[in-house]
């Protein structure tokens, strides 16, 4: 039993990995192809169908390009930065439940690697881990533009994961669980859904994932006007893709997080009403939840080309002087309102 239990999270994993990749390897396209929708152009549409084999092409061109080292580069660090960043990126969504349990030859599965009941805490220390792989790569470039969007980065991350997680602090009060595969199942049907209690819990989660992903309008520690490539700006070949591959991972585990703690994740209305078995709900689910992603994963990219980047202070200001207080004040009315309901109703 042990054997087949381990064989069974190795598939998921494997599986988990190869999506998280593919999906990353085709949010380059999609971005690619909204920036051209809204700039009233044609994206990518050479290779394949529609452009449909353009990241391979992209990824033949990072793996097959010269790779440069600068001299002055601090070499083992100058490897381990864009390393660090895909591993951690890689591992965040170990903790998300994809979807309830399949049965399989009269095997019950669950869809989720790893079913911690922590796991809210697991994510964030892994978050946070992935900071040092872009501080990592801007200090070991010997590159004064690389050193300082590797600091913008670390001062960024510290002032955006503040608010963050005060934001899941309230969350966690009225779901009273650590674990994502209970915050989850909580959320079941549609009436349930965590948007509906925290609604400015999750403005300021979704604000801080478009920061901790360094996304526009947040973009600064790579801001090609000001730092030429920011961070990476010295790297080339599949470093450099590393890098990109590990923001998109992270923009899709963010939107599956948003998903997963405030809209449902795998959870659909009617879902127990409409008779199927729990193998058809399952999968309905984990196409549900997708889509659920994939709608995020376009409000990344639509705001992308539709706001203009912060300046410095303006970034610091939101987080310090807006985000902050207005996650505590939403930590009280959250603790005000369970008091009451629980003495009165």
């Amino acid at each position: 039993m042990e054997g087949a239990f381990i064989l069974e999270k190795l598939i998921l994993v494997v599986i988990v990995f190869t999506i998280s990749l593919v999906i990353a390897m085709y949010s380059t396209l999609a971005e690619r192809k909204i920036a051209g929708f809204m700039q009233d152009r044609h994206g990518p549409n050479r290779a394949g169908f529609g452009g449909i084999l353009q990241p391979l092409c992209d990824g033949g061109k990072f793996f097959f390009k010269e790779e440069i080292i600068p001299a002055g580069a601090h070499k083992p660090l100058f490897i381990l930065g864009p390393t660090l960043a895909i591993i951690t990126a890689c591992i965040s969504s170990a903790v998300i439940p994809w979807g309830q349990t399949l049965t399989i030859g009269g095997r019950e599965v669950v869809l989720q690697v790893a079913d911690i009941n922590v796991g809210v805490l697991y994510i964030f220390g892994v978050v946070a881990l992935g900071v040092y792989g872009i501080m990592l790569g801007g200090w070991a470039s010997n590159n004064k533009f690389s050193l300082m969007g590797a600091i913008r980065a670390a001062s960024q991350s510290i002032s955006y994961e503040i608010p963050m997680g005060l934001s899941i602090i309230a969350l966690l009060m009225v779901s009273g669980t650590l674990s994502m595969g209970e915050i989850v199942a909580q959320q079941s049907g549609f009436v349930n859904w965590n948007i509906w209690v925290q609604p400015l819990g999750f403005l300021i989660f979704m604000v801080c994932a478009f920061a901790e992903c360094n996304r526009v309008p947040f973009d600064l520690p790579e801001c090609e006007t000001e730092l030429i490539g920011g961070y990476h700006t010295e790297y080339s070949s599949m470093k450099l893709g590393l890098y990109m591959f590990s923001e998109y991972i992270n923009m899709f585990v963010s939107s599956a997080l948003m998903a997963a703690l405030y809209f449902g994740g795998y959870n659909f209305p009617f879902m127990y009403e409409l008779g199927l078995s729990q193998n058809w709900i399952t999968i309905i689910g984990v196409l549900v939840f997708f889509l659920k992603i994939f709608g995020f994963i376009f409000f990344f990219m639509w705001v992308r080309w539709t706001l203009p980047r912060f300046r410095y202070d303006q970034l610091m200001g939101l987080g310090w002087k807006i985000l902050i207080p207005l996650a505590i004040a939403n930590i009280v009315l959250t603790a005000v309102v369970i008091v009451v309901k629980d003495t009165y109703f």
